[in-house]
């Protein structure tokens, strides 16, 4: 085997044991190893002790992490946060803890033992493994819903600032974000735009751990938060209805009954804005199409590429008006046809 060949079978033994990574993580987040190192670094004994972990293995976690930079060890088994790690507080700009604990968990990892399947017939593993789709799971689990929901917050909170810079809503005077979560997306928007008025439309279980959320904002006078299902009826009289990572989650025909349902009731001179993640030309855009693949397995649905989503959105009755980049997301804006 040449050195060539050996650099590349490293390379692809990384991909192929990235699990281990991915799990050591979860765990080290589920046990609050990030923050309780926020002051400075501590002995592993002392972690397990913080934590009721068994000391020595404790040791051999953390001393992982620290190989993958997600830590550093010092003498004497003690640890500390790299640039990385910091990333996995609960209280970083730009956390991650509330993905990592949540991706994590054994009902997604069985699920994408599914994936086979899935490949094999176009169905769901998800619904395939456990015999109902997964926000029916989660709705029946209240422990594994606010996991879920503190991470998509976690991932919003990280991607809302360069949605927020990319795209002016100042032009418009009220909002109203569609599966909104518990409205980290809506309060950034209000937060940068002082005159601006809005709605969280969510289903009742996920919006009844909104208001902490808006009131620790300062927003709570701001912004009102609706139960319901978008299937059925969203909010009247806004002039912008925004979905973020929506459309995502559900197969063509699911999507565009969303999208009637909101072109039924939009205004005339209203705005639709999908904030999604695009599939990007071939042997690019490898966040996209591997959140692609985590729609087969969970949701049904599927990421887009513009022109998918322009069909969408003319299927329902709106006209694809501008693309605006944002980070990882995309900004579509829609006008009604």
């Amino acid at each position: 085997m040449t050195l060539h060949d050996s650099d590349r079978a490293t390379e692809i033994r990384g991909l192929i044991n990235g699990y281990r990574v991915t799990q050591a993580i979860h765990v080290a987040v589920t046990l609050g190893i990030a923050d309780l190192l926020i002051h400075g670094s501590q002995t592993s004994d002392a972690l397990a002790q913080a934590t009721k972990t068994h000391p020595p293995t404790l040791y051999r976690l953390l001393r992982a992490l620290a190989s993958a930079n997600v830590l550093r060890e010092l003498e004497d088994q003690r640890f500390e946060l790299t640039p990385l790690g910091e990333c996995l507080r609960a209280d970083a700009p730009d956390s991650m803890a509330g993905w990592a604990a949540h991706i994590g968990r054994s009902y997604q990892w069985q699920a994408w033992t599914g994936l086979l399947h899935s490949v094999q017939t176009g169905e769901t593993a998800f619904q395939h493994i456990y015999g109902t789709d997964v926000w029916t799971y989660r709705s029946t689990r209240p422990e594994e819903s606010a996991i879920f929901d503190r991470a998509m917050t976690s991932v919003t909170v990280q991607s809302s600032a360069a949605v927020v810079g990319a795209y002016n809503f100042g032009r418009f005077q009220s909002i109203v974000d569609i599966g909104g979560g518990h409205g980290a997306l809506l309060a950034n928007i209000l937060k940068a735009y002082q005159d601006l008025k809005g709605i969280l439309f969510d289903q009742p279980h996920v919006v009844a751990g909104a208001s902490t959320l808006l009131e620790e904002a300062g927003l709570a006078d701001r912004c009102q938060i609706v139960a319901g299902n978008f299937f059925e009826s969203v909010p009247n009289g806004a002039d912008a209805y925004v979905l973020k990572a929506v459309i995502h989650d559900w197969q063509d025909a699911e999507s565009i009954r969303i999208l009637s349902v909101i072109r039924h009731t939009i205004n005339a001179e209203g705005t639709l804005l999908l904030i999604e993640r695009l599939i990007e030309p071939p042997n690019e855009g490898q966040e996209a199409k591997f959140s692609d693949l985590n729609m087969l397995v969970n949701t049904s649905g599927q990421e887009r590429t513009r022109a998918e989503f322009a069909a969408l959105l003319e299927a329902a009755g709106f006209r694809l008006t501008q693309v605006v980049r944002s980070g990882m997301y995309s900004v579509l804006e829609a006008l009604p046809i």
